[in-house]
């Protein structure tokens, strides 16, 4: 198991294994990208797991094709939901198409509940609350659109996964068993 090793692209992924990718990383970069985020990264990366981690995207809604293929190359994807995850169009979409490549390919898809109460995501509560007001507000002829996020949401969040404040040293260990189950 090597170190990890940085490209100098946009994205940064670890050494290579039999597939593109073991782990693909969604979450709100604001909110996580320099603290639980890079270190969850790190620690999958030191114990030869293949992570995918997106460090700059380019600005709008609609998340880009190489990161679908990103998405659709990995055999598990590990959403970090956040305060802010639900504000965003691009996590939403990007969720959107985590559920459609579980759906058709099988992937696994692992919560973390990063400093939000895990009830208050599906049942939009709190900061989610919030943020699809907001998201109804300015989407207000695409309601279909916020129903469908709402629907990720639900899904995603009613898996079996962890809440980042009661079980942080038993993660790792869980998603590398977890892994080597799924294969």
């Amino acid at each position: 198991m090597g170190a990890a090793s940085s490209t100098y692209s946009s994205s940064f992924s670890c050494p290579s294994s039999q597939k593109k990718y073991d782990v693909f990383l969604s979450f709100r970069g604001e909110d996580t990208r320099r603290s639980f985020t890079s270190h969850l990264h790190t620690a999958l990366c030191l114990r030869g797991i293949e992570t995918y981690i997106e460090y700059e995207l380019p600005k709008g809604d609609d998340i880009s094709q190489s990161l679908i293929q990103a998405i659709e190359d990995s055999t598990i994807s590990v959403v970090i939901f956040s305060k802010s995850y639900g504000s965003s169009k691009w996590c939403l979409n990007e969720l959107t198409k985590i559920l459609e490549f579980s759906e058709i390919q099988g992937q696994l898809v692992i919560p973390i509940f990063y400093e939000v109460d895990p009830s208050h995501v599906p049942n939009q509560k709190g900061t989610y609350q919030d943020a699809f007001a907001k998201q109804e507000r300015d989407l207000q002829r695409k309601p279909e659109k916020v129903q469908k996020w709402k629907h990720v949401l639900f899904e995603t969040a009613s898996l079996a996964g962890w809440d980042s404040q009661s079980c942080r040293s038993v993660f790792i260990h869980s998603l590398k068993l977890r892994f080597h189950l799924f294969l």
